[in-house]
């Protein structure tokens, strides 16, 4: 008994020590998630967000896993690649949203007075914040055990966290998370995912309320 508990102990030990890494990554973003949505910081969501999406991410980069930060997809990348597929996105995603604004359930979610000032000043730093845990901090600090898989993992919390909106907003967020994680990897960087995803997220709104 005392042998079989030892060598469980090992066993135990031998799995964090070689994956020391992902788990790292795994557990602190989905911690920082919860967080998000059960501890959120004052009345200001973007301040949460910085905390619990950057600052927090930035941190256990550092202390914990004692890495450059700019290694997590926050330098430019191959900045010449990911501009086609960000060019290539806004063409085929104009007529799309379009349609998809017409779907009742989007119109009756999204129409609200527009606010280009809140957009810009609130909106997107929400989607600045948003887009660096998951095609930044969770995205890059798998890809180095997981390489391509890292897109399909990073895929999963992106859709999770839109339930509560339109079915078919979520329903969409499958292969829009596959490809925001897609170029961002191709790009080697999550500044694509982030200027694409502000893009439709405010060409869906203007579609809606003008």
């Amino acid at each position: 008994m005392i042998n079989l508990f030892k060598q469980e102990l090992q066993e135990i030990y031998s799995f964090f020590n070689n994956n020391y890494k992902e788990a790292v990554v795994l557990c602190a973003s989905t911690l920082f998630f919860v967080l998000a949505i059960c501890q959120p910081i004052g009345t200001s969501l973007v301040l949460s967000y910085a905390v619990y999406y950057a600052l927090l991410p930035i941190l256990t980069i550092l202390i914990i896993l004692r890495k450059n930060p700019l290694d997590f997809g926050l330098r430019f990348g191959d900045y010449k690649l990911w501009s086609f597929y960000v060019a290539i996105t806004v063409v085929i995603a104009v007529p799309v949203l379009y349609i998809g604004s017409l779907f009742s359930s989007v119109d009756q979610y999204y129409t609200k007075p527009f606010d280009y000032y809140s957009f810009f000043t609130q909106m997107v730093p929400l989607l600045f914040f948003w887009e660096y845990i998951l095609r930044g901090f969770l995205l890059f600090g798998l890809k180095e055990r997981f390489k391509e898989a890292s897109i399909l993992i990073q895929m999963v919390p992106f859709v999770l966290l839109h339930i509560g909106k339109p079915e078919i907003e979520i329903l969409m967020c499958i292969p829009m998370g596959l490809w925001f994680g897609y170029i961002a990897y191709r790009g080697r960087s999550f500044w694509p995912a982030f200027i694409t995803h502000t893009f439709i997220n405010f060409t869906l709104k203007y579609f809606v309320n003008f």
